[in-house]
């Protein structure tokens, strides 16, 4: 376990005060999982700073984070996300519509995901049931997919009804646009995102359930660490995955769940990205390809605030309302 010192620290902070100079080579699969800090904008441009490795990020929405707005696909690639469904208005486009109005206003949108952990309705899932996502993915997904546009499934949790749920969602998917064809058609998607929050050992065994169950599809790991441990298991966890995902060839994508401070973490105060005073831990400089920052994740403690949990689901809740969901 590495103990921050102040020489240490003050190298840390100057990284992000005095960006480095030398671009590194960004990582095609290397995304970040964004979740805005109001209380600190700072921290929000540490993502993109000269030497990040990050090529791309979500942020539970369909609109680029302002944060980002100015940067374009190809600098930083944005993918929307259509978090959840209307209940009340199954056939509702607005997700449609409005990655079509981006595309159309000159943002060259090539990926799409899908519904967030369908599969439960706490913890920042959309609780969706199966029937009623299969009837709003036809309204918005297929006619994307007509474009070009590439789809993601459903995100599931990593528990093991997210299986039985995806099965259920491609019948009724297949059912529903056989009926517009008048003949059996298979509901079609280009990539699959799991999430993860345990071991490294049942992380490699539930992408390998997937990968049986889904052969030749691009894996996307749009949600991951090893909630709540210790600093070194955790950091232990992070290296052995990390080296994992960029060797696997069935994994397309990924984004470590941790771009905040550690007293906001709803994963534990180990995994962040960020300590108490924004400055890079070491898996936050690690996860951009930067050098160990030595930086403790507990360090510089601030009053309490509203877990990070309660913070994404605020969020969740006003794009919802702003989608009319």
């Amino acid at each position: 376990m590495l103990v921050s010192t102040p020489i240490l620290r003050l190298v840390a902070l100057s990284s992000l005060l005095f960006p480095l100079a030398v671009t590194a080579q960004r990582n095609p699969k290397r995304g970040l999982c964004f979740t805005p800090n109001s209380d600190y904008p700072e921290d929000n441009k540490v993502w993109t700073q000269p030497g990040s490795e990050l090529s791309w990020y979500y942020n539970y929405g369909v609109d680029p984070s302002p944060a980002f707005a100015d940067l374009s696909q190809e600098e930083f690639e944005f993918i929307p996300m259509m978090w959840g469904v209307n209940s009340d208005n199954l056939d509702d486009t607005s997700f449609r519509d409005r990655v079509t109005r981006l595309v159309e206003d000159g943002r060259n949108i090539t990926r799409v995901l899908s519904f967030n952990e369908p599969d439960i309705d706490h913890s920042g899932g959309s609780g969706i049931p199966p029937r009623d996502a299969a009837q709003a993915w036809v309204a918005n997904f297929v006619p994307l997919q007509k474009m070009g546009i590439q789809v993601g499934l459903p995100a599931m949790t990593g528990a093991p009804a997210g299986l039985v749920w995806l099965h259920e969602f491609l019948d009724h998917c297949s059912d529903l646009i056989s009926a517009e064809s008048n003949s059996r058609t298979n509901c079609t998607y280009d990539f699959l995102p799991v999430h993860w929050y345990d071991n490294f050992e049942g992380f490699a065994s539930h992408i390998g359930e997937r990968v049986a169950h889904f052969p030749n599809t691009s894996i996307w790991v749009t949600e991951y660490a090893y909630a709540h441990q210790d600093l070194e298991p955790t950091q232990q966890f992070f290296n052995t995955s990390l080296e994992y995902l960029d060797r696997l060839d069935e994994i397309g994508g990924y984004t470590y769940f941790g771009a905040f401070r550690s007293a906001e973490s709803n994963v534990g105060p180990n995994a962040p990205f960020l300590n108490n005073a924004g400055e890079l831990t070491d898996i936050g400089a690690w996860y951009l390809g930067l050098d160990a920052s030595g930086v403790d994740p507990q360090s510089a403690a601030v009053p309490w605030r509203a877990p990070l949990g309660m913070a994404v689901a605020a969020s969740i809740v006003g794009i919802s309302f702003a989608m009319g969901l």
